[in-house]
Order: C-alpha cells, then sequence, then structure tokens
C-alpha cells in the first residue's frame, strides 16, 4: 500500500473518530476506493470493513441515549459507508434496524414511516444476497403496508391491492424454502465436517493436532466477536 493511500485511510479514520458522519466523510471513503490495482483494492476494503464494524460499535453505544432523528442519521451513514466498502452483511443488518425504528419509534411522523417499496426492496435485497430469514421478515412487513387500493410497484404498470399482495407473498415463499434449504445444507455440512475431523484427529500427529485445534479456536472466537458486533447494533432498537 502506496504512502498516499495510507494517509488517506488514516484520514478516513480521523474523520470517523471525531464523529463527522458527513458526506465529506463519505467522500474520502469513495475516494479511497477508486483503485486499479486489484489486489490493493482487496486488501483496502478487508481493511476498512474491520475498522468501519469495530467503530460502528462503539458510535451505537454512544449513541443510545440521543433522539431518534439522530440514531436514523448516523445508521444512513454507516449503512452507506458499508455499502460502499463492500460488506453486504453489514450494510443490511443496519438497514433493517433502521427500517424498524422507524416503525416503531416514528409512528406519527409522516416523513419516516416506512413504505411497503421499501420493505419490499430491503426484502429483495436479502433475498438476492442469502439472508433468507431476514428477507421474509422484510417480506412479512411489506404484507402488511400494501394498501386495499390501486398503487405503483417501481413504474411498473398499476397493479391492484390484490396483485401486489399476491407478489410479495410468492417472494416471501421462496425465501421460506429458500430457509429451510439452507438449514439442511448447513446441517449435512456439519455432518460431513465433524466426520472428516474426527478421521483426521486418528491420522494427523499430535502437533498437527494442537495446531488444527488452535486453528478451530481462532475460528470460534472470530464469530463469538461478529455475534457480539450484531448483538450491539440490535440494542439501538430494543434501548431506544
Amino acid at each position: 500500500m502506496s504512502n498516499k493511500m495510507h494517509d488517506r485511510i488514516s484520514f478516513f479514520r480521523s474523520q470517523l473518530q471525531n464523529r463527522r458522519f458527513g458526506e465529506e466523510t463519505l467522500g474520502i471513503l469513495e475516494s479511497i476506493l477508486v483503485s486499479k490495482d486489484v489486489n490493493s483494492l482487496l486488501e483496502i476494503r478487508s481493511i476498512l470493513k474491520e475498522f468501519l464494524r469495530s467503530e460502528a460499535v462503539l458510535v451505537f453505544q454512544d449513541i443510545l441515549e440521543k433522539p431518534v432523528e439522530e440514531k436514523l442519521f448516523i445508521l444512513d451513514f454507516f449503512v452507506r459507508a458499508f455499502a460502499l466498502s463492500g460488506d453486504v452483511e453489514s450494510c443490511l443488518a443496519l438497514k433493517y434496524e433502521a427500517l424498524v425504528i422507524r416503525d416503531q419509534k416514528c409512528v406519527n411522523q409522516e416523513d419516516y414511516q416506512v413504505t411497503y417499496e421499501e420493505w419490499l426492496t430491503f426484502a429483495e435485497d436479502s433475498l438476492k444476497n442469502g439472508f433468507y430469514s431476514i428477507a421474509v421478515k422484510g417480506f412479512e412487513n411489506a404484507l402488511l403496508r400494501v394498501q386495499p387500493n390501486n398503487v405503483t410497484l417501481r413504474g411498473e404498470d398499476f397493479f391492484s391491492h390484490a396483485q401486489v399482495a399476491e407478489k410479495i407473498k410468492k417472494l416471501k415463499d421462496v425465501a421460506v424454502a429458500s430457509v429451510a434449504s439452507h438449514s439442511v445444507r448447513a446441517q449435512s455440512a456439519e455432518h460431513m465436517k465433524r466426520k472428516i475431523i474426527q478421521k483426521n484427529d486418528q491420522i494427523i500427529p499430535r502437533d498437527t493436532q494442537l495446531a488444527s485445534s488452535l486453528f478451530r479456536n481462532g475460528i470460534k472466537k472470530r464469530n463469538m466477536q461478529k455475534l457480539r458486533v450484531l448483538q450491539s447494533l440490535h440494542q439501538i432498537n430494543t434501548e431506544s
């Protein structure tokens, strides 16, 4: 990584640490991610993802007592930042939190009310990226908000209330089926992994077993860190 790129990343870090969540900071992030060197870009994205995730946890802990409008503004900033850095998982997680906060805390504020189109878009993005369980919730929320009159779906021809609802139900069914299919595949993969580990434990020398154990423990530790991040993000909704 060049010194110039290192300086840009350092400047972006300082902007976040100084809690500057504006267009200027997003512009800095975008300029960092404009790279013709694929290898360097992958390294930079990885660095930025880890920093954004760790910083987001700290920021969300700091704003628990802040007004809803301020929370939503900061959530929107991080949604856009994660989208730029290519962290789809974090981007969708924060989009979901923002939609839920608007639904629960901004019922009487017309500008913040969530439309069925927003839930539908979120659910489709989640489904496309393999987050099936959250997609199901998104489709359910979209169905709750379809109004019983003619509506327009993304510039297409007019659909009746029943037609729109039917389209969403079909997408939800796809998501539900994907959840079940994914669960079966995950169980099968876990079963095969246990068999392979048991077989390797019988044939791999003791020193190598120890290294393998340490490696697996490292993976478990990383997964626990991710869980704590998601739990911290969820506090925004439960404690706001």
